[in-house]
């Protein structure tokens, strides 16, 4: 590439050669003196220039790229366009950048810097524009460090001297490029003198970017999308969640299901299946692992490098808000999970982005997550809790997304997070909670929540951290809901032994109601359960093949009656048997066999039940809607427990975590009259024994038990949860027909 240096030439224009001024507007464009005009253009590739109004010639300044034209200001209009051919003899005609004022509004500039802007991404990244009716591309970019930077792209040959950009308030720089329009490729091109470095980056604002393994950002066009979910948001701003029914299917969408020839399905592709299916099974909300773009699949889209973009793995944006839409259509609710905690170290993404620790900290014990290979966010950085914030409230707004589950809360509010002594470095009242990030969480919760009414924030947070779920005006972090790690570990450890040694583990299971109600709590069995050595959900189950499933249908029983909102990560509502890939679609093959058709209904039934019975879910975090009948048989194994609204709905559950039939088993029950059993795990219409109390009316005797005046006689099938209602007084009311399986069993 040629560099043409003049003798004695001026420095600035020495500066513009080198691609290291931080103003090219001081050298290039129209400068007005009096009543004449000075108009200079630099172009490394023209080899004649001329300006179109009045096919005016320029003149080359002696062995450089300069191009000058001097004469009358009244000669030439303010907006000119250039006439250039290259040395390809290519002609070009466009409006000179340098001839068009700045375009940030100082506000918008003031209110990021001081870490205020909620919608930094109008005003940063790259979006077409028009300056008086002249239409082009505005870009903007924060880099405070470097000493220039320029756009480069597939418009001016990927050259970084071709259009350096204008330093504003608090390092965010900015050009205005007409005639440029949608679809062309672009990144920054970072100068920083003081490590002699030149590098391109990806735009953190970016919109849409290349299909891995590309990375350059793409000008997005304008949005055409029709939404039509205007109902349902607005019903959504109103919806009291809290006492509602939630259940929630977890998908990573390049592994769900796959075309014929195992190629990705795009978004409008995986609305249709995806809505079919889980409307189907009864659940009423989809999380989706990571779609913000990331260009290595095996991350699962938890290194992300494009917070503001659905990755075009699957489609543009506009098919990402067709998805959005076609569920919100079908009144399934749509939860992404978002990454605030970490991010990778991509020579294209944001690690060292204008050659300092823009977003990170420059300690690594702050700023790296070694277990991961990753950097951590600067919060206390206003620009960088900016560019979070924003990204929160771009999915929530633009994408029409109902909730965000924030990923790995714990690694944020620990500055020790995974680390040994000597490796974290203290606050500054000497403890390990991480200030800065704690702050910002409440931050975003707040804004969240004032911004975008029904909205939802769920914490993965792994450690007793209190009140994650509180309001922040009492000092909690202001989630809606956390995930229940410690009800998931006890579950499955509990779940893990052999029926025989359970009476010695009791406890793993009855613990979870000394904490139920100190958080609103979601129970997860999500992806991070099947992977990565742990075996499926399936294979952690002990026994043989009968006890294996009899025991994944007794923990699914379990979990959709125990308190708090529910998570099944996809493949585990059939019993995949092999742990989740995410190279290759689930094994939907297995539901050729019963054992797994089995599971599938059951979780279709048990979803039914728990949307269609007020006492499993109208009290999910308050201690008025449970009671223990009995935790106490340990012997046994067996745990019985009521649920109840403030109506009069009662539904009792039994477990028996045993292969023994328990026959003639006593229980107290709050109420005379009536009951019947709604759903039994081990029906045979699930792949079990069909053992129980099938559709026998059960009559409560007034048999003091278990501290109650009215008691029931049950039998309870081995390895099994049953569920047993009051009956209805109508005997054709819906509950006495809501499930498939209860007909099943005998």
């Amino acid at each position: 590439m040629k560099v043409k240096h003049a003798p004695n030439l001026d420095p600035a224009l020495t500066k513009i050669i080198e691609a290291r001024h931080h103003d090219p507007f001081e050298v290039l464009g129209r400068h007005e003196k009096g009543k004449e005009a000075h108009v200079r253009v630099f172009l490394p590739h023209a080899e004649r220039v001329t300006i179109a109004e009045g096919e005016i010639p320029m003149q080359r300044i002696e062995g450089t790229d300069f191009f000058e034209w001097r004469g009358a200001k009244n000669d030439l209009p303010v907006r000119y366009r250039l006439i250039w051919h290259d040395d390809l003899n290519h002609e070009h005609v466009y409006y000179d950048p340098y001839c068009f004022p700045p375009q940030l509004g100082d506000l918008d500039l003031h209110l990021f810097g001081e870490g205020k802007h909620w919608h930094a991404y109008r005003f940063l990244g790259a979006h077409l524009h028009e300056v008086d009716d002249i239409a082009g591309v505005l870009f903007a970019v924060w880099a405070p460090n470097a000493s220039r930077v320029s756009v480069v792209g597939d418009f001016n040959r990927w050259d970084g001297r071709t259009h350096p950009m204008r330093m504003r308030t608090g390092g965010v720089w900015e050009l205005f490029i007409p005639n440029l329009g949608a679809g062309n490729l672009y990144k920054y091109e970072i100068r920083n003198d003081r490590w002699d470095a030149i590098f391109q980056k990806s735009d953190p604002y970016g919109r849409l970017f290349e299909l891995r393994p590309q990375t350059s950002s793409i000008i997005e066009p304008p949005s055409s999308y029709p939404w039509d979910d205007s109902q349902w948001l607005k019903d959504r701003a109103a919806y009291d969640w809290q006492h509602e029914a939630m259940s929630i299917y977890e998908v990573h969408l390049g592994s769900w299901q796959r075309g014929p020839e195992g190629e990705l399905l795009n978004y409008k592709e995986l609305a249709h299946r995806l809505v079919d299916y889980v409307q189907d099974l009864g659940f009423s909300h989809i999380e989706l692992l990571p779609v913000t773009e990331h260009p290595y699949d095996l991350s699962w889209g938890y290194q992300a490098t494009g917070y503001y973009a659905p990755t075009s793995r699957f489609g543009t944006p506009d098919e990402f808000r067709y998805f959005v839409d076609y569920c919100h259509q079908h009144g399934i609710g749509v939860i992404i999970d978002w990454v605030p905690a970490h991010f990778p170290k991509d020579a294209h993404g944001l690690a060292r982005f204008d050659g300092t620790p823009l977003y990170e900290h420059e300690d690594p014990r702050l700023g790296e997550h070694r277990d991961w290979s990753t950097l951590i966010y600067n919060f206390g950085r206003y620009e960088v809790k900016n560019f979070l914030l924003s990204s929160a409230l771009f999915w929530l707004e633009e994408m029409h997304i109902d909730g965000l589950r924030v990923d790995a809360v714990a690694s944020m509010l620990y500055l020790d997070y995974s680390r040994e002594e000597g490796e974290w470095i203290p606050n500054k009242y000497g403890g390990n909670e991480n200030l800065e990030a704690i702050d910002f969480l409440r931050v975003m919760n707040e804004v969240v929540h004032d911004q975008v009414p029904g909205a939802l924030t769920m914490a993965e947070e792994s450690t007793s951290w209190p009140q994650v779920t509180k309001p922040t005006y009492l000092g909690g972090l202001g989630f809606d809901l956390k995930w229940n790690m410690g009800w998931m570990n006890d579950t499955l450890a509990y779940i893990e032994n052999e029926p025989v040694h359970r009476q010695y583990h009791h406890g793993e299971l009855t613990f979870s109601m000394l904490y139920a109600f100190s958080e609103n709590f979601l129970l997860p069995f999500s992806h991070d359960e099947v992977v990565h050595g742990k075996q499926s959900m399936l294979h952690k189950m002990p026994g043989d093949e009968w006890q294996r499933f009899a025991n994944l249908r007794l923990i699914y029983t379990y979990m959709f009656t125990h308190p708090g909102k529910k998570l099944l990560f996809m493949g585990t509502e059939f019993g995949q048997g092999n742990e989740w890939n995410s190279a290759q679609p689930l094994d939907w093959w297995v539901l050729d066999y019963p054992n797994h058709q089995g599971i599938q209904h059951l979780i279709r039934d048990l979803n039914r039940l728990y949307h269609d019975t007020s006492a499993l879910y109208a009290h999910d975090f308050e201690w008025n809607g449970f009671e223990w009948i009995d935790c106490n048989d340990a012997q046994q194994s067996i745990l019985s427990y009521l649920r109840k609204d403030d109506k009069g709905d009662l539904a009792i559950t039994l477990l028996n975590l045993t292969p023994v039939p328990r026959e003639h088993y006593r229980i107290g029950v709050p109420q005379d009259g009536i009951w019947h059993e709604v759903l039994n795990s081990d029906s045979s219409h699930y792949g079990g024994s069909n053992m129980g109390n099938g559709p026998i009316e059960l009559i409560a005797e007034q048999h003091e038990w278990m501290g109650r005046p009215w008691s029931l006689e049950l039998t309870l099938p081995p390895l099994a949860g049953i569920v047993i209602k009051p009956k209805p007084e109508n005997a054709n009311a819906d509950l006495d027909e809501v499930l498939e399986g209860d007909e099943q069993t005998h």
